[in-house]
């Protein structure tokens, strides 16, 4: 009986892990190709190659992407709580792999975005969904690891199509390929819909419920509103940090080199994914080990300090640009580990799949402004990615006060 129980927890984790790892994977392969996408785009048009279009374009892209991301939060994460967390998470992940491989035959900027947004739906929900499944399935005392694991994920993933970057370079020639790439993971649906069992809990949630399922409405009103508020505020400054600065580092790196160097952007990005896997597992031991409100105001000052010296000390791609990369990945990614700790303490089975996307996922509504304004920081600056980063990654100063406003869960059981 207890190899069938084991059994199944690592068949639940392998579903998510591999769910949210396709994700990364996915959203790591338009930072890859976009600038030699939209050079591309720019030659055939008869236009001459320019970084403020690539720029503009990047932004539009960047907010589609993430305005989906939060659509597709609240679409999934909803659901999930009404048919359950497996299919639903079998439905994103079909949505946003196959919109991705979508992008191979772009052929105007507005496609790119399009794609991005459709593609968005499908890994706004995969994140609400395995985590509340993760966490529903596995026991109480595994949580914090639980948590570091699936942060990591989407840095495996991201970290993956760096390194196919290595060994492929991304130019304006070969960038559709890797587009094609991000079609892969619709075959992950079929092994989750056969091998992979339901959360028990929520079984047990539908079963005793005793009224209509109202999940987006319940954590839309008191005594859930004011976590919900709480909960995206929190997401908001980490995933604008991330999406309005530390995501451009491919697309700086590239600039810094002139373009001949077509590896940097891949080094870059393995960099940074590689630091953020070992930031997502350190973020929620610290989380574990600290309290909940203790570690948030621990990260979001690293991250204030290490983007600080990142774009304001460096000015040349080279080992001491790569090094503060992955120190600056790291941290600013440790928060994709605490998230998944803390949000499914604030919400009840019955509305945890609702409540966590419409928290992490809104979050991206606020970064997907810090996108278009990173955009239009860079004009500001004269196409200076160091003078934008530098000005968006102050997000994490709020980050330092809002937090302890937000009650602390540590050694509390998730809400039934």
């Amino acid at each position: 009986m207890e190899k069938t129980d084991n059994k199944r927890l690592y068949t639940v984790l392998a579903a998510a892990f591999l769910g949210w790892m396709f994700d990364g994977l996915e959203m790591g392969i338009f930072p890859l190709i976009a600038r030699p996408a939209l050079q591309q785009i720019q030659t055939a048009h008869g236009l001459a190659v320019t970084d403020s279009f690539v720029g503009q374009w990047m932004g539009y892209a960047t907010a589609a992407f993430l305005i989906g991301a939060a659509l597709g939060g609240v679409v999934f994460g909803w659901l999930g709580d009404k048919i359950g967390r497996v299919r639903a998470m079998s439905l994103s992940i079909l949505c946003y792999s196959l919109f991705t491989g979508l992008i191979y035959f772009a052929t105007e900027p507005w496609h790119l975005a399009a794609s991005r947004f459709i593609a968005a739906l499908g890994m706004g929900g995969e994140w609400s969904l395995g985590v509340a499944l993760v966490m529903e399935v596995w026991p109480e005392k595994h949580r914090p690891l639980m948590a570091g694991i699936i942060g990591a994920a989407a840095n495996v993933g991201f970290a993956s199509i760096a390194v196919i970057g290595l060994f492929f370079k991304v130019t304006i020639e070969s960038w559709r390929w890797v587009a094609l790439v991000g079609a892969a993971p619709a075959l992950l649906t079929l092994l989750i819909s056969l091998f992979v069992h339901e959360s028990e809990k929520w079984q047990e949630s539908v079963k005793n419920s005793t009224k209509p399922s109202r999940p987006l409405a319940e954590v839309l009103s008191p005594p859930l509103l004011k976590g919900t508020l709480l909960a995206i505020m929190l997401s908001s400054i980490a995933l604008i940090g991330t999406w309005g600065s530390v995501q451009w580092l491919p697309l700086w790196a590239d600039k810094l080199t002139a373009g001949v160097v077509p590896t940097a952007k891949a080094y870059t990005q393995a960099c940074s994914a590689i630091g953020a896997v070992v930031g997502c597992l350190l973020g929620a031991w610290v989380g574990g080990f600290l309290s909940r409100r203790m570690a948030y105001f621990l990260l979001c000052l690293g991250s204030l300090i290490a983007c600080a010296w990142l774009f304001r000390g460096i000015d040349a791609y080279g080992t001491s640009f790569l090094v503060l990369t992955f120190v600056v990945g790291g941290l600013t990614a440790a928060f994709y580990g605490w998230l998944p700790l803390y949000l499914p303490e604030l919400f009840p089975t019955r509305v945890r799949a609702t409540g966590q996307g419409i928290s992490y996922n809104a979050g991206r509504v606020f970064a997907a402004v810090g996108a278009l304004q990173m955009g239009a920081l860079m004009q500001s600056f004269d196409g200076s990615y160091a003078k934008a980063g530098a000005v968006i990654s102050l997000i994490y100063a709020l980050g330092l006060v809002v937090i302890w406003f937000a009650p602390e869960t540590k050694g509390r059981p998730l809400p039934e």
